[in-house]
């Protein structure tokens, strides 16, 4: 199990492909680790069918880095085929277990893709006994309208540097002209002005305890 230090929060952040986390709540970590705490990252799979499998889990591990990951733990499903039954929130339960985190990110549950529905709908029943659980968005989220938001003007250039540490997903986008980096700078923009500041991630909330 992680350290109880009593003054570090513990943060846990699950992502059903590599680069999900860091468009969704990369910030977020961001802002969370130059404060001191620590976080965990749980990615389902290496993310094979948009890339070569190893390529894409040491982009994982680089990006990790940027964000002051202490532990990335890794889910073994193949891309596509992550499932929605009791072997996958078993499997995160003896994450949640080890990390025993005060915090928890994860996709919304409304989602065109499979493998971010099925993660996060597993997530909410693994973490029933932990106090905050918070939804990420990501491109092919639908119906997200937060509630919630994290101020990361100052962290959003190293978000950026984590998100193109994913070198081979930059450009892959499905919208022509556009890199990760440009859709993650809008809605950067766009949530900062929904939460009135410049740059902001929003998050929807299953759960949430104020401090």
């Amino acid at each position: 199990m992680a350290s109880n230090n009593s003054d570090r929060i513990r943060i846990l952040a699950l992502g059903a492909h590599p680069d999900d986390i860091e468009v969704g709540c990369g910030g977020a970590l961001l802002h969370y680790a130059n404060r001191g705490q620590q976080i965990f990252l749980m990615i389902m799979t290496e993310g094979e069918l948009g890339g070569d499998a190893h390529v894409r889990a040491a982009e994982q591990g680089d990006a990790a880095k940027i964000l002051g990951a202490e532990k990335v733990y890794w889910g073994g499903y193949p891309d596509t085929a992550i499932p929605n039954d009791r072997g996958l929130v078993q499997k995160i339960e003896r994450v949640v277990r080890e990390v025993n985190p005060h915090m928890i990110f994860v996709h919304f549950p409304d989602d065109t893709h499979q493998d971010h529905r099925h993660l996060a709908m597993s997530t909410v029943s693994a973490t029933r006994y932990t106090k905050n659980v918070l939804f990420y968005e990501g491109p092919t989220t639908q119906q997200f309208s937060p509630t919630v938001f994290v101020d990361i003007g100052e962290v959003l250039d190293a978000k950026i540097r984590a998100l193109q540490a994913h070198a081979s997903q930059v450009n892959k986008t499905n919208v022509e002209g556009l890199s990760i980096v440009d859709v993650t700078t809008s809605a950067a923009h766009f949530r900062g002005i929904q939460g009135r500041v410049k740059s902001a991630e929003g998050f929807v909330p299953l759960r949430m305890f104020l401090p």
